[in-house]
Parts: C-alpha cells; sequence; structure tokens
C-alpha cells in the first residue's frame, strides 16, 4: 500500500510548535479530510482549536506504508508520526 505523507506544522497554545505528519492511504486526495484527521489528533493532544489549513498542513510526498502505521490506519484511517513538540 502506498500512502501519502502531509507535512503539518501547528502552533500550540503554549507558542510553540508542532510539528507532525498526517500519513492517510494515498487515495484520499480531499485536504479538508486530511484536516479533519489532524483536528481529531490535536484535540487528542489538548490544542483543540488551534489552526490546521493549507497554511499548516501541506501534501509532502508519497511513500510505502511501514509496518508500524498499518494498525492505526486500519483502523481510524491515518496515522500521525510525531516529530517536535508533541507531547
Amino acid at each position: 500500500m502506498k500512502v501519502a505523507v502531509w507535512d503539518t506544522y501547528v502552533p500550540r497554545t503554549d507558542g510553540e510548535v508542532m510539528h507532525f505528519d498526517i500519513i492517510a492511504p494515498e487515495e484520499i486526495k480531499d485536504a479538508e479530510t486530511i484536516y479533519a484527521y489532524g483536528k481529531a489528533y490535536l484535540k487528542l493532544k489538548g490544542q483543540e482549536g488551534q489552526p490546521l489549513t493549507a497554511q499548516e498542513c501541506r501534501f509532502c510526498h508519497v511513500e510505502s506504508l511501514k509496518p508500524e502505521q498499518e494498525e492505526s490506519i486500519r483502523r481510524q484511517g491515518y496515522f500521525i508520526f510525531e516529530m517536535q513538540h508533541c507531547q
């Protein structure tokens, strides 16, 4: 399976910037669907209401599905790869 990687930078309420990738099946082309995935993740992280639009989240590239992403994508349709200030 191929997945699309959406590079995302969202300002947190404390001023830090969260950097994470939203990874979803490459067939999902609708940016609003990807943003909804990101907003669900932000809610889990206590950052509900922070902006997540084309300014914060952009398509980056397509890659092969990694085994550690598979369960999350099957269960909820996407995987979040946390990089910076996501704790």
